[in-house]
């Protein structure tokens, strides 16, 4: 059997239920809950200092919790150690040993465990097939690039078939090209392998682009857990908002139940909103060139315009100085300075209060 086998590995369901972690003047967790299906890839996201690392690390045994239960296949580990938990790690670090080749870098989890020698060649080879190097076993670590270190860092967390992955921001020291080809390897090899994943990063287009759900932090709780279809489409607060994707904070006002934002009515994402005056939360795929003829159409004076490849976003600015930036073709290329008209597609959009 290979390792890709079902019949040869089972995933596990993890829940993190009410956890508290506190260092001295910091609450670094606090009551944080969250349950990962088995198989799922589950990825935490937040700014720098939110919690994410912490609680991957209080699941990893790599710190202890003051408060809450750890559950790996409803089993309750807080009191058990790192070893004894079925749980594969890969850091931002690649932590290789620089004495020991690829392939005994693969094979040490396994020596460590007593598999023989044959069986140990065996499934360290298969794994390295797995991730693309099974024609490096040979070299040792500073023979190979970064994205080659990370792709060998995770062949030894799995080749010992953990129910569990666990993944502290492994892309971060990796340039862009190579860390947008690695996330998509290491979601297909997740898939694969059917592997429990969670997955920590403060990247949000990582998140988005290979998670099942994403959990957003902030100073030690999540705000919002969904797909990224929903965390980006209905956020339940500015905070996420404006932390997955971009968003264009206008000064609107809520009335009967929808938000008028520059003369124009369109829906509310939260329909309970109260009335008053807000800030809309406005993507800037919902703000769209318009023609002369649009009732709903607004001038504004382009402020700059920016190229990024597949698309182009444009900021212009109102006549009473608010500013928004729209995300449309490449082929439509204003000028700063040019006189536009714009308007809003009418997609529900979030407020958040003055």
């Amino acid at each position: 059997m290979t390792l890709a086998d079902p019949a040869t590995r089972t995933s596990a369901p993890v829940a993190l239920v009410d956890v508290v972690k506190r260092f001295p003047g910091l609450t670094a967790l606090d009551g944080v809950s969250l349950e990962l299906a088995p198989g799922e890839f589950v990825a935490l996201l937040g700014p720098s200092g939110c919690g994410k690392t912490t609680a991957l690390r209080v699941l990893a045994g790599l710190e202890s919790a003051d408060d809450g239960h750890i559950l790996i296949d409803d089993r309750d580990v807080v009191d058990v150690p790192t070893n004894k938990r079925d749980i594969g790690m890969v850091f931002q670090s690649y932590s290789l040993f620089p004495h020991l080749t690829v392939a005994e870098n693969v094979e040490f989890g396994l020596r460590m465990r007593g598999v023989p020698a044959a069986e140990r060649r065996q499934r360290a080879g298969a794994m390295l097939d797995m991730v693309g190097l099974d024609h490096h076993a040979e070299r040792f670590a500073h023979q190979l690039s970064g994205g080659q270190q990370q792709r060998v860092a995770l062949a030894r967390a799995l080749v010992t078939q953990p129910r569990v992955l666990l993944l502290d921001e492994p892309l971060s020291a990796l340039d862009a090209k190579v860390r947008v080809g690695l996330r998509d390897e290491i979601r297909r090899i997740q898939t694969e392998l059917g592997i429990t994943t969670l997955f920590v990063t403060h990247d949000q287009e990582e998140a988005l682009a290979v998670s099942d759900r994403v959990a957003v932090m902030r100073t030690g709780r999540i705000e919002q857990i969904g797909t990224p279809e929903a965390l980006y489409s209905r956020p339940v607060n500015d905070f996420v908002a404006d932390f997955v994707g971009l968003s264009n904070r206008m000064p609107a006002e809520v009335i009967g139940g929808v938000v008028v934002i520059e003369g124009q009515r369109v829906p509310l994402i939260d329909t309970d909103a109260h009335a008053g005056p807000v800030h809309a939360l406005v993507r800037p795929e919902d703000i769209v060139f318009a023609t002369d003829g649009d009732a709903h159409a607004r001038s504004a004076v382009v402020v700059t315009t920016s190229f990024l490849g597949s698309l182009r976003r444009t900021r212009v600015r109102f006549s009473d100085g608010a500013e928004a930036t729209l995300q449309h073709e490449v082929g439509h290329t204003p000028n700063p300075g040019d006189t536009v008209r714009v308007r809003l597609t009418g997609r529900p959009v979030a407020v958040s209060r003055l």
